[in-house]
């Protein structure tokens, strides 16, 4: 028959009639077809399971400015400031032993860093480099790339052989686009202080717990001689002034803008995810560890961090509407949170967190200050607004210097510091979208104004109640 003539394709060939493509075509559509509707079975199951772990209803929900003002009053109404359980340090030893087997107690007195040697154990030989505990060390890929500078730095003293280790003096530890880079590159400008080659480790809040971007779970843990290896440039030069006795010092630190507000990785260690709060906080090892660390923490308008923040790490098909539905939709999943959580349980809630497509809860700001100041004294945390910063650099930087016990830097060096160029900057790309729409600032304003108030009081300085808005940095 002609139709069989027409679908049968020649022997050894393909079929090359308007039929088959139109057979081929079909196929593609269905497949096409298929694989949405699986995708979209998957997308709607996770966000199902969200929803209910929420309480929230994912259903399309009312735009209008008046509910979601509504939303805004009704979150603030659930809103109790509490204070937190500090830990015991016995706690935190039950939690990581080794972390505590590694750091001692005490640091060596003759320096501002908190640096101590460290005893390799292994069998030591009258010639350390022979020794089968050294061939083992640089065996690792790990240790492939350090040079013979190392191990003239290693000690042999008792027949133990020492390493000179270094933790950071400061750490610059928030928040993710309030001016971190910036800061941390215009420190490096004063000749006492070394910075880590990689501002972020981000090996307090994710590293250590194998997490290496938010919201992924743990592949390989970051040993903590993996973090301690960071700080060995300066270590090496702070050990020969040791052994030289120099009394000119230098000082450390590093920028991970995820330390003041990600404990997201306590959920993975052992005690911590049981209960409506975390039992444990970044803050609360680093204290008991370092005591006497210095933290500085620059903080923006939370509106403009928000969407600064939107426009940094969002998706593509960015827009001034899209970001104001993503706003109204993370409101709404915060206020179904507190339903069921206090305040520090929403703010610290990774489902939430993934769930939410803006980081709301990232401009909390004051959260995050009390908590830190429920085991650091006041004079140990210094808070820097960008406003202020980027208006006058020079003028902020000094006020850090002081901080951080530094020397005031040479006028030709204060130039230097002025005269830079803003680090990390908004993108061009990112930029030609415009501000964000009027109604969405007015929403984010008055949700985040009472948690302003609160920060003001708590810091004592109504300039951070961000009345005066400046240009977007």
């Amino acid at each position: 028959m002609e139709s069989d003539r027409i679908l049968t394709a020649p022997p050894g060939g393909r079929c090359r009639s308007p039929c088959c493509r139109c057979w081929f075509l079909l196929f593609l559509l269905l497949l096409f077809i298929s694989v949405s509707f699986i995708l979209c079975v998957e997308w709607r199951s996770a966000l199902f399971t969200t929803a209910v772990f929420l309480g929230y209803d994912a259903a399309p929900q009312d735009l209008s400015e008046d509910t979601l003002r509504d939303v805004v009053r009704r979150i603030f109404t659930k809103v109790n400031f509490t204070h937190r359980r500090v830990p015991e340090v016995r706690e935190l030893h039950r939690l990581n032993t080794h972390l505590f087997s590694v750091i001692p107690p005490h640091f060596l007195p003759e320096v501002r860093n908190p640096c101590w040697f460290q005893e390799l154990r292994g069998d030591v030989s009258a010639d350390p480099y022979s020794s089968n505990l050294f061939t083992g060390l640089f065996m690792q890929p790990v240790f492939a790339h350090l040079n013979a500078s190392f191990r003239q730095s290693l000690l042999l003293h008792d027949g133990k052989l020492l390493r000179f280790r270094c933790l950071p003096y400061f750490y610059i530890i928030g928040q993710p686009k309030c001016g971190t880079t910036d800061l941390y590159e215009r420190l490096q400008l004063h000749p006492h202080v070394q910075l880590t080659a990689l501002k972020e480790p981000h090996w307090w809040s994710r590293k250590r717990f194998g997490i290496l971007l938010p919201g992924e779970p743990p592949k390989h843990l970051f040993p903590l001689d993996h973090y301690l290896d960071l700080f060995d440039p300066v270590a090496r030069q702070i050990q020969h002034r040791v052994l030289g006795n120099s009394s000119w010092s230098i000082i450390t630190g590093e920028a991970s803008a995820s330390t003041m507000w990600d404990s997201s990785g306590c959920e993975y260690m052992h005690g911590c995810s049981s209960g409506p709060e975390p039992l444990s906080l970044t803050q609360d090892f680093l204290h008991a560890l370092q005591p006497h660390a210095r933290f500085i923490a620059i903080l923006r308008d939370p509106v403009e961090r928000l969407y600064s923040d939107y426009l940094y790490f969002g998706s593509s098909n960015k827009s001034a509407q899209d970001f104001q539905l993503k706003v109204c939709e993370s409101l709404r999943m915060f206020e179904a949170c507190l339903q069921h959580n206090t305040l520090r349980g929403c703010v610290y809630n990774n489902t939430l967190r993934n769930a939410m497509s803006v980081r709301l809860q990232v401009g909390l700001y004051v959260v995050f200050v009390l908590d830190w100041l429920s085991v650091f004294s006041r004079d140990q945390l210094l808070v820097v607004r960008l406003e202020d910063h980027a208006a006058d650099p020079a003028r902020s930087m000094r006020s850090v210097f002081r901080f951080l016990g530094l020397e005031p830097v040479s006028a030709q060096t204060e130039l230097l510091i002025s005269k830079r160029p803003v680090s990390n900057s908004r993108r061009a790309a990112a930029s030609s979208l415009g501000p964000m729409s009027t109604h969405t600032r007015d929403l984010l304003t008055h949700f985040y104004t009472p948690f302003n108030k609160r920060l003001c009081a708590a810091l004592q300085d109504q300039a951070f109640m961000w009345d005066h808005r400046s240009a977007h940095a």
